[in-house]
This record gives C-alpha cells, structure tokens and sequence, in this order.
C-alpha cells in the first residue's frame, strides 16, 4: 500500500515516519481494496498542548474512508485515527458482502424461476 505523509508547520522525524507507516500499514488486513492512504499532520495554533492532528484518508475504490484527530501527540492522534478507519473500513466491507450475498441470492431466484418455467413448458 502506498501511504503518503505530509506535515505542515514542521517536519516530520523519521521515527515518527515509520510509525505512520507501520499503524496506517496494517489496515490493509482490515480491507483487501485499499490502494493507498494519505496523512497529513498538523501543528495548529491553539493554547494548550492538544495541537498535533493527524488526518488519514484511505483509498478504496469507490470510496475513501476518513478520520481525523487533535491531542497532545502525534502518535496518539493516529493511533484514534486508526482505530476509527478500521471502524469505517469493517462497515464498508460489511455493507459490501451483504451486497454481493443480495446479487448472489438474486441469481438462484432468477435461475429457479427460469427453471419452474421450463419444467412448466415440458408438462
């Protein structure tokens, strides 16, 4: 999977780099469709010490699943972020078995239905 990580404000360390890499990675268990992700980090201007967001966006054909979060680090920003991907991605993954299954039943009903109009045309 290609996974592309942007930073704005600041440059990302290497460590921080492979850790992306390695949580983002892994969401290609979840889905089999998954063509790439991008990420972006963001250092926002805001009292306090919850300003590093992370914004994932995983390709899917067809659709693009996603998530975003603001917290004290980076590396928990995208550990949330991941976390509701695999949410999003189980959904859509769900939503299309169902779809196939639907498609899949329609055919048998099809094909049967053909079939009692044959065996009707035989008698």
């Amino acid at each position: 999977m290609n996974i592309k990580i942007a930073s704005l404000h600041f440059k990302a360390d290497q460590k921080l780099e492979n850790f992306i890499n390695d949580k983002v990675g892994k969401l290609i268990k979840v889905h089999e469709g998954i063509i790439g992700a991008d990420v972006i980090l963001k250092l926002e201007n805001c009292e306090g010490n919850e300003n590093k967001t992370a914004e994932v966006r995983v390709k899917i054909r067809g659709n693009d699943a996603i998530a975003s979060k603001t917290s004290a680090s980076f590396e928990e920003s995208v550990d949330v972020v991941v976390e509701a991907l695999k949410k999003q991605l189980l959904k859509m993954k769900d939503k299309q078995h169902k779809k196939m299954n639907n498609k899949e039943i329609r055919k048998i009903n099809q094909h049967n239905k053909s079939s009692d109009i044959e065996a009707d045309d035989m008698e």
